[in-house]
């Protein structure tokens, strides 16, 4: 028999015992996970949390701002006809040969729609890619692909423009006619879609930014394989034209969207480690 003492104070219960440490581990987990790789980096890499908020934040506030900007029928309309004015006088208004040409391949009209819908699937790949085999330059092609998005805004806004579809008369609306997500995904504007905003193309406009993030990983390692990258965009600049989706000054303004992006992109890194110099200094 025990003592009256170990009567009165009976060891802890092992149930109890256990359900402390397995509480005690899971408390260690999720500070390691808080401080790790969800929202601290890791061995250069950015925390995956931190980069998969910041990123569906930046795509749905450019979804609901770019749906917001495509009502002004009229200006744009009046947008596709001024550029057309300018595209003829710079002997450049290939859009409505573009089409016909594809019309009278009609093998080749799934390929190019599928092409056509079918690059984001690229994008977020590129994306991936770079932030689990290239973290050193993740952020700098990160923040190009945020500058892309915050700097072509303001142009859907203030410059809409209706696509060749429906400001050149003849163009075949190729992707609605053969859409593999429906045969109203590139018609309704009821659906949340700005289909007024051609000026500048941002199928040409991201699949560059995957070229540019790809050449940016492989180009002192792969320079030729680097250099293939940019086959993409350009295939997809032709695939905008003869798709009757865009015009040419559409794509060259896809270029200067990149070009101004990355210059952005470079400032933000370096004010971001003027920032970091400072909190140094202070500490």
């Amino acid at each position: 028999m025990g003592s009256y003492g170990d009567r009165m104070n009976p060891p802890p219960d092992r149930g109890n015992r256990r359900r402390e440490v397995a509480a005690g581990r899971l408390s260690r987990l999720i500070e390691h996970a808080r401080s790790g790789a969800l929202v601290g980096e890791v061995r250069g890499r950015p925390a995956v949390l931190v980069e998969v908020i910041v990123l569906l934040l930046g795509f749905l506030l450019f979804t609901h701002f770019h749906g917001l900007a495509g009502k002004d029928v009229v200006s744009a309309t009046a947008n596709a006809l001024a550029l057309q004015s300018v595209e003829r006088a710079l002997h450049l208004d290939i859009e409505r040969t573009a089409n016909e040409w594809l019309t009278e391949h009609p093998a080749l009209i799934q390929p190019a729609v599928y092409y056509y819908r079918l690059y984001y699937v690229v994008l977020v790949g590129v994306l991936l890619w770079i932030f689990v085999r290239h973290a050193d330059i993740y952020i700098k092609v990160r923040r190009t692909l945020l500058a892309m998005i915050a700097l072509v805004l303001p142009v859907f806004w203030a410059l809409p423009m209706s696509p060749p579809r429906f400001a050149l008369p003849g163009v075949v609306d190729i992707v609605a006619g053969y859409d593999i997500l429906g045969s109203h995904a590139s018609r309704g504007a009821g659906n949340g879609q700005n289909l007024y905003s051609a000026m500048p193309s941002l199928h040409v406009g991201w699949s560059a930014w995957c070229a540019y993030a790809v050449w940016s990983a492989l180009r002192d390692s792969h320079p030729r394989s680097a250099l293939l990258s940019w086959l993409f965009p350009l295939a997809m600049a032709a695939n905008v034209l003869v798709t009757g989706n865009h015009y040419v000054l559409d794509i060259v303004g896809s270029g200067v969207l990149l070009v101004v992006s990355i210059a952005a992109a470079s400032m933000w890194g370096r004010l971001a480690e003027r920032r970091r110099g400072r909190v140094r200094v202070i500490r």
